[in-house]
């Protein structure tokens, strides 16, 4: 298949709205691969909670999703703090009853080599990356439980499979999202409710674009399709995870990274 029939196939699966009636919720989804994935979600059909730490980024990508025609509410939420978290949880079943995706994506990134490695920054990491996808996913299950159907992805990380330099804590909070992941896909397999997780390798954002060139290239050298990954790229292994049709698939991670570590 060409990359062009490809594409015609994904034009053709979105138009069809798979994703008509649910919604989705995406953390950390004000900007960025968040904001790419409740794009992706709301194309195919979903109605969208944009939820971000940041209220007016929030609110201002909420407002410009509904503005492009899509059924979407921006909720101001810190995934840390449980209370936010029911807030949130109690916001959207309010207003729309049902639960059907979620996409736990917020997290952060306090690099530094492990000697050197603060606790404040391994805890902040841990707390952001690992704890919150505790916090969030434990009162959405109890949503999806009663529905006896539901679509869980975790945003992992290539780094959480296979390590990196000076990102101990990143690394530990991922690996712990891989293993959460897993272990929801069992315990509610029985009720329909998948448990994936999607690790993206190298991607093009505003972190890796503030790197040195030198650096980069030294990374793209590494990557077999020499260039790095879009969140459009990490939006559409969320989506396919998260249709009706993929309902076979649970506790399995997803690498999208250019065919980095083959």
């Amino acid at each position: 298949m060409t990359t062009e029939q490809m594409t015609k196939t994904q034009e053709s699966l979105i138009a069809s709205k798979p994703l008509k009636d649910q919604v989705a919720i995406v953390t950390g989804s004000g900007r960025g691969i968040g904001r790419a994935i409740a794009e992706a979600l709301m194309a195919a059909g979903a109605k969208i909670v944009i939820s971000d730490i940041n209220e007016e980024t929030c609110n201002q990508t909420a407002t410009e999703l509904r503005e492009s025609g899509g059924d979407v509410m921006g909720v101001q939420c810190n995934v840390t703090v449980s209370d936010d978290v029911q807030k949130m949880v109690d916001a959207v079943t309010n207003n729309w009853g049902r639960i059907d995706i979620l996409v736990n994506n917020a997290g952060i990134t306090r690099d530094q080599l492990v000697m050197r490695m603060t606790e404040q920054d391994w805890q902040a990491v841990i707390d952001t990356n690992l704890t919150s996808a505790f916090k969030v996913t434990q009162p959405i299950l109890k949503v999806m439980s009663k529905q006896r159907y539901g679509r869980i992805v975790n945003i992992a990380s290539t780094t959480g499979v296979h390590g990196n330099f000076g990102q101990i804590n990143y690394a530990a909070a991922k690996a712990g999202l891989i293993g959460l992941t897993k272990t929801v896909a069992i315990e509610y397999a029985s009720r329909t409710i998948t448990s994936n997780a999607v690790a993206p390798g190298f991607i093009d954002t505003a972190m890796t674009q503030a790197m040195k060139e030198e650096a980069r290239n030294k990374i793209l050298e590494k990557i077999p399709m020499q260039r790095m990954g879009t969140p459009a790229d990490i939006a559409n292994a969320v989506l396919f995870l998260s249709l009706p049709s993929s309902g076979y698939i649970t506790g399995q991670v997803l690498e999208v990274n250019g065919g980095l570590y083959t």
